[in-house]
């Protein structure tokens, strides 16, 4: 089920979740004249209320960015905010959701803003992946202790699933997305993280990309991935 459309609501975001067009499309709409509230043009950051009629001149949903989806390898070492500059993408993408400077792994980017509740909201339970190396040795016990839940700053931190691959190696499955999480858990387990690496969200999993590379969701797998969100 879609995001409901709740009024008053900004004009751009009232024609993205109507499926017209990503946010920034749709103000790229209204600064061409293509929209009309109650018959007179629109103005950018208009708040449509409850009994306003928003009209798209026809043909004019035609000419907005059509949605982008990419799966990409954020490296180590690069805040997930400076990814569009730094790898010289569309500046209209954006990333959903972040990795901290320190990890790494897959990161989605697109410019379809419909999707971002739905993807990263915890009460979807959409499941995230993550290979784990520890500077100390897991003990079996960790499983229990991460799946059971720990407790760090007011708030319980817990894994779907957790799976010991050796001594020093994790992959767990999270389906929230709390600040530094996975380490705040394994801290509360008396484990420091070596490296971290994310290597699935939903369908969509990080394959052979290399760190920087990147690759458009097309096909069924893009298909599945909206199909999942919605």
């Amino acid at each position: 089920m879609a995001e409901k459309i709740v009024l008053p609501m900004r004009i751009n975001r009232y024609l993205e979740l109507s499926g017209v067009a990503t946010r920034r499309g749709a103000d790229d709409l209204i600064k061409k004249r293509l929209v009309t509230v109650n018959g007179q043009p629109a103005v950018l950051g208009y708040l449509v209320k409850a009994g306003d009629k928003v009209e798209v001149l026809a043909g004019a949903a035609a000419l907005a960015p059509a949605p982008v989806y990419l799966a990409y390898h954020k490296p180590r070492g690069i805040a997930t905010e400076a990814i569009v500059k730094l790898q010289k993408f569309d500046k209209d993408l954006f990333p959903l959701g972040r990795l901290d400077k320190e990890s790494e792994g897959l990161i989605i980017l697109t410019n379809d803003g419909r999707i971002t509740n739905r993807l990263l909201n915890p009460k979807f339970n959409h499941e995230k992946e993550y290979e784990v190396e520890t500077r100390e040795k897991v003990a079996p016990m960790v499983k229990k202790i991460l799946v059971g839940g720990v407790v760090s700053l007011g708030e319980k931190l817990s894994a779907k699933t957790v799976e010991i691959i050796d001594s020093r190696r994790l992959r767990l499955v999270l389906t929230s997305g709390r600040k530094h999480q996975i380490r705040r858990m394994l801290d509360g387990a008396r484990l420091t993280v070596a490296s971290l690496r994310r290597v699935r969200m939903m369908n969509v999993s990080l394959g052979r990309l290399r760190p920087g590379q990147s690759r458009a969701l097309v096909g069924q797998e893009l298909k599945d991935f909206l199909a999942m969100l919605y």
